[in-house]
């Protein structure tokens, strides 16, 4: 039986004004995949993850998210369906709500908890969520007053709450300290080996934030894409360097990647 594309984007680009910014790309994924997206400041990472996450429209070309159309179906009911953790959901979360009810209100793909009748099993899905990525004594707390590490963990079970099919992260680890950042990636790893877990598109800078379970890798360059495909053929010296316009090598250990320049 043929398994329908999570996502697929057919000849998009996107210009601003004369210039092309990004594209034109071909792209699809699968359920049970899990990709990341590197590439250097500029190559279109944000752009990219704005028209996946339903943001922005392309310029050119077709976009289809979980069987439907963009352009051809409601986008706020598609919206629920994907699971965001990055920054244009994290700037929008107030500074005063509990960080249980930042979680809880994705329930409603809302931000801000006003008058909702939430029951049981979203309150103990909510706190499932918290403990998986270790938030949990945390869901009485002030969002604003959380540390980024736990900024970024509260977000990641908001992304969840709502089950969705398409999982997408912006820089999950980014600003975090290496203790940090490798709880987080341990704790990532752990829940992508479920099977019911969703697609996930993870975006970042750096081959040591990819986690265990990632199996296939995109590269952008100068807007377009340099090389993709399972993730072991693709995060190489010889692709990272080209991307990178810097020697690098690149070693693998334990499922993890790891880069450092040389001469």
């Amino acid at each position: 039986m043929t398994t329908s594309p999570v996502l697929e984007l057919s000849d998009v680009s996107v210009r601003r004004g004369e210039k092309l910014i990004l594209g034109p790309l071909n792209f699809q994924i699968t359920q049970g995949e899990r990709w990341v997206i590197l590439g250097p400041n500029g190559a279109g990472k944000s752009t990219l993850l704005q028209i996946l996450a339903t943001k922005i429209f392309p310029t050119q070309g077709s976009v289809s998210v979980l069987g439907k159309q963009m352009g051809r179906v409601d986008l706020f009911e598609l919206r629920t369906r994907i699971g965001i953790c990055g920054a244009p959901i994290a700037e929008d979360i107030p500074g005063d709500e509990k960080v249980k009810d930042v979680v809880l209100t994705a329930a409603y793909a809302i931000l801000g908890r006003w008058n909702e009748d939430y029951d049981l099993w979203d309150e103990s899905r909510a706190i499932a969520l918290l403990t998986t990525f270790g938030v949990r004594e945390l869901g009485d707390r002030l969002y604003g007053s959380l540390s980024e590490g736990e900024k970024k963990r509260t977000q990641i079970a908001r992304a969840l709450m709502a089950d969705p099919e398409l999982l997408l992260l912006d820089e999950p680890a980014g600003g975090l300290d290496v203790g940090g950042r490798e709880d987080l990636l341990r704790r990532f790893a752990n829940f992508a080996a479920d099977p019911t877990a969703p697609a996930t598109i993870l975006v970042t800078h750096h081959i040591e934030e990819i986690p265990i379970g990632t199996t296939h890798a995109l590269l952008l360059k100068d807007g377009q894409i340099a090389v993709s495909g399972p993730v072991e053929a693709v995060i190489t010296s010889e692709h990272i360097s080209a991307i990178f316009n810097e020697k690098i090598s690149v070693t693998q250990d334990a499922g993890r990647f790891f880069a450092r320049s040389y001469q």
